[in-house]
Parts: structure tokens; C-alpha cells; sequence
């Protein structure tokens, strides 16, 4: 196992939307949640397309170790999230459902970046039980859990996954495109397995938001220091899906208390506050993340939810 005084191994990049190398810092922090290592991690935007990426970033090597054994998306159970848990699969099933509009009876749908399964569970609770229903994840650990759950589990990345051309009607990475190396390769591989007339739906960080404006410095909950490598507003993911050959159907921006509840998180544990003070802000707090929703709900009546909200479409 891995000492966690030791450093990682980082490497350096460039902007995957314009491949530019010219971006400027904007801010730094540590892992402020996991603690998975002791280096602080610089954010660089880029003034050319607007993308916010962490550079240098950690190797693909490191992944384990920055995705320990008690992450989130390891077990986001009712047993170990209750409440949270519960209000949460209510709201997802109900967006799920619309992302799904449409998809006929016989339809393929994929989740890219599945974790445990747990959207997955919600389209086989309430979707059309004729759909079928498919995951791809690289961490050997969910792959397991979630394929206990009967589902078909592809473990890999897309882009190096050998799946069948043009077989899916809809595919979606919810909370995933934040995490990867390559977002531009991940789109063309996606693009490559769309039906003509398949949807790609994401869901990610919003840097236009008003938590972004607030905390960017250090504290933003949306960089999850050192796992999201790459972070997006309109402008930048737009033009990341005319690269890639998609069509834009919809750019929104949805409700989530997540970023805001972390920023104040990180901000506690920065300034070395009682632990009793840090545990009300995490994603176990139902009075905190209740108190953000409400919040970020009038934001978002003025576009600047704390997540995008993407459909694009392959061109028939």
C-alpha cells in the first residue's frame, strides 16, 4: 500500500479542447476529502476555449490511490447514505427518465462511468424493462459490484474498449467527463458507437457557476482535488462536441448542492476547524445539502445551476 506523505506521480498536459499550452493559473489546493497524498494540484484555464484543467495532473498509474477504497461511488448505498441516499435516486430516476425519451422499446442504452451500478438500478426499477442495459467503468472494483447486480459491465475505458459500431441508442456520463485524461477521445469513441440519431447526454461541473466565482481559488468543491482533470462551461463543451462530430440539441444547467457543500468542506479543513463543524458539509449533511438546493434552485432559474446539463446528437 501506498504512504500517503509520499508524493504522486504527475503528468504534464495541454487543453484537451484546443490542445493550446499557454493557460494561465487560476488556483491550487490539496486533496481536501480522501487526504490520498500530500501535493498540491495547480488549476490552469484556458482563454482560448474557456476549459479549466488541472495540469500537471496525476498519472493513470496513480489511479488507486486517488480513488481509495472508501470513495463514494464505491458503495453509495441507502445503508450508508440513508436519507441522501433516498432523495437522490427520486431525483435521478425522474432526469433519468427524460434523458430516456423516446429510446424505443428495443432500445441500448450505455452508462459511461457506472461506479456500483446506481444509475443502471434506477433505469431497471423504472425504465422499460425491454431496454437493455449496459456499463463501462475502469475500476475493477465497481465493475465487480455492479455486474453482481446482473448488468453487463464492460471494464476499460470506451476508447479502448473493442464495442460494436453504431449499436447504442443512448449513452450517458453522468458526473464522468470531469474524470478522464482525454474528454475528446472519449467523445469520438461515444460517437463511434451511437446510432445515426443516437443521443449522448452529460452531466458535469459548471464553471460559469456562482460557487466556481466564489471559490475558485482553493476551494471549489467542483475540482475534487486530484480526481477531476478537466472542467467545462458552455462555451468549451460546445466546442468540444463540434470537434467530435456531434450536433448541440440542448445545453442547460440543472440543481446541485454538492459543489457548494464541499467548498465550505474544504474551507473548514483548510483552516483546521473541529471535526464535529467539517462533518456537517459532506455528502452525508442532508441540513446542509437541503440548505444549497433551495439555493441553487433560484440560480439556476437564471442559468447558472451548479452542473451542465448536455444533449448532443450524432447526425444522421
Amino acid at each position: 500500500m501506498s504512504d500517503v506523505r509520499n508524493p504522486i506521480k504527475l503528468v504534464s498536459v495541454n487543453c484537451c479542447v484546443c490542445d493550446r499550452d499557454d493557460a494561465v493559473k487560476i488556483g491550487h489546493g490539496y486533496d481536501f476529502e480522501y487526504f490520498s497524498c500530500p501535493d498540491e494540484f495547480n488549476v490552469n484555464h484556458c482563454k482560448e476555449c474557456g476549459n479549466v484543467y488541472l495540469n500537471p495532473r496525476p498519472d493513470i498509474s496513480e489511479f488507486k490511490r486517488i480513488y481509495p477504497s472508501n470513495y463514494h461511488s464505491l458503495d453509495f448505498s441507502e445503508k450508508s447514505y440513508g436519507l441522501v441516499h433516498k432523495i437522490r435516486s427520486r431525483l435521478e430516476a425522474n432526469r433519468l427518465l427524460r434523458y430516456c425519451k423516446g429510446i424505443p422499446d428495443d432500445g441500448k442504452i450505455l452508462d459511461v462511468g457506472c461506479g456500483d451500478g446506481f444509475h443502471l438500478k434506477l433505469l431497471k426499477e423504472f425504465g422499460k424493462p425491454t431496454w437493455t442495459l449496459e456499463g463501462v467503468d475502469l475500476d475493477s472494483r465497481v465493475v465487480e459490484i455492479a455486474s453482481k447486480n446482473g448488468f453487463i459491465i464492460h471494464h476499460g475505458t470506451i476508447e479502448n474498449l473493442d464495442l460494436e459500431q453504431e449499436q447504442y441508442d443512448l449513452v450517458y456520463t453522468i458526473q464522468t467527463i470531469e474524470h478522464v485524461a482525454q474528454p475528446d477521445e472519449v467523445f469520438r469513441a461515444i460517437f463511434r458507437i451511437l446510432k445515426p440519431g443516437g443521443r449522448l447526454v452529460i452531466v458535469t461541473d459548471n464553471t460559469d457557476s456562482l460557487d466556481f466565482t466564489y471559490f475558485k481559488e482553493r476551494y471549489w468543491g467542483g475540482y475534487h482535488f486530484p480526481r477531476h482533470w478537466n472542467l467545462f462551461n458552455r462555451t468549451s463543451l460546445t466546442r468540444l462536441a463540434h470537434k467530435t462530430g456531434f450536433e448541440v440539441s440542448a445545453l442547460t444547467t440543472i440543481v446541485s448542492p454538492v459543489n457548494w457543500v464541499y467548498s465550505i468542506h474544504n474551507l473548514l479543513v483548510d483552516k483546521k476547524a473541529p471535526q464535529l463543524l467539517i462533518d456537517q458539509f459532506t455528502l452525508k449533511s442532508s441540513i446542509s445539502l437541503t440548505i444549497f438546493t433551495l439555493l441553487d434552485i433560484v440560480l439556476q432559474k437564471f442559468g447558472r445551476g451548479a452542473l451542465l446539463n448536455a444533449y448532443f446528437t450524432k447526425p444522421h
